[in-house]
């Protein structure tokens, strides 16, 4: 296993062959999102991104809680600014979270967040910005937005209601209401739920399950899928022409298809 920190009092990254692991390392805050820690969080990602050998990540968080959203002193410091400037330091702060939350998204290679306590706010958007999610049983959601006067911001309003369906979002946009681990996996929120101490292997074991094919497929099948809801059919297939396209001239698409040759010869030889 080899360990990489970009960061190493904020955030942990480390790789177990294709697999890597990013850790939120703020336990002490229930690793709530500081500014200091979304740029060490943007170079993790940025790192996992453009390491070919890396086929997967998985998300967690140290401690007891996953991501307790946004840093408080943060909404202290922004409330104290001058009048004049509020509007403009928050624009500019939104761009960042914005930056982390999209190359998040983004990723080209499979992403798991395995939620081990509390996802709160930014914490919850940041969970559903993954391609799946795991949660321990003591993990929880609340898109508490709504208790300090404000919307979702890290695209709880794009990602929850495409797990949840639009008036179930509504309610637990609007209520800010806890969904602990059992009711979040009814829900579509979780698509899996395992013991605390199984969480992250197990989260790895599916991650290695989900790359055991082509890394061009899998790259290109997620881009055009993540876009699904917001193209017509008819863009989709062109999309998807264009993709396996390139997808036949990939290294992996002619050594599966030079073995499928070779054993149908043998099986004719045999016959």
């Amino acid at each position: 296993m080899t360990e990489r920190t970009p960061n190493p009092s904020l955030v942990e990254l480390k790789t177990d062959g294709a697999i890597a692991t990013l850790t939120l390392n703020r336990p002490d805050k229930r690793n709530a999102m500081s500014d200091d820690m979304r740029r060490a969080f943007v170079s993790a990602l940025e790192e996992v991104a453009a390491d070919k050998s890396i086929r997967a990540l998985v998300l967690t968080g140290a401690g007891k809680g996953f991501c307790a959203g946004g840093d408080i002193s943060g909404m202290e410091r922004r409330m104290s600014a001058p009048a004049g400037e509020i509007a403009f330091n928050g624009w500019h702060r939104q761009q960042g979270v914005h930056h982390a939350q999209t190359l998040l998204h983004t990723m080209p290679k499979v992403v798991i967040a395995a939620v081990n306590g509390a996802a709160s706010g930014l914490g919850a958007d940041t969970a559903l910005a993954c391609d799946f999610v795991i949660a321990s049983e003591a993990a929880s959601f609340t898109w508490s937005y709504i208790h300090r006067g404000i919307v979702p911001d890290g695209g709880g309003m794009y990602f929850l209601p495409r797990r949840v369906g639009l008036s179930r979002a509504k309610q637990l946009i609007f209520t800010g209401r806890k969904v602990e681990a059992q009711e979040a996996l009814s829900l579509g929120i979780a698509d899996r739920v395992t013991s605390a101490d199984r969480l992250l292997a197990d989260a790895q074991a599916w991650a290695s399950e989900l790359t055991q094919g082509s890394a061009t497929a899998v790259a290109l099948g997620k881009t055009i899928l993540d876009q699904s809801f917001e193209l017509s059919s008819q863009q989709v297939f062109a999309q998807g022409s264009q993709a396996q396209g390139i997808c036949y001239t990939s290294t992996e698409h002619r050594a599966s298809v030079m073995a499928f040759l070779a054993k149908a010869k043998d099986r004719a030889g045999q016959a």
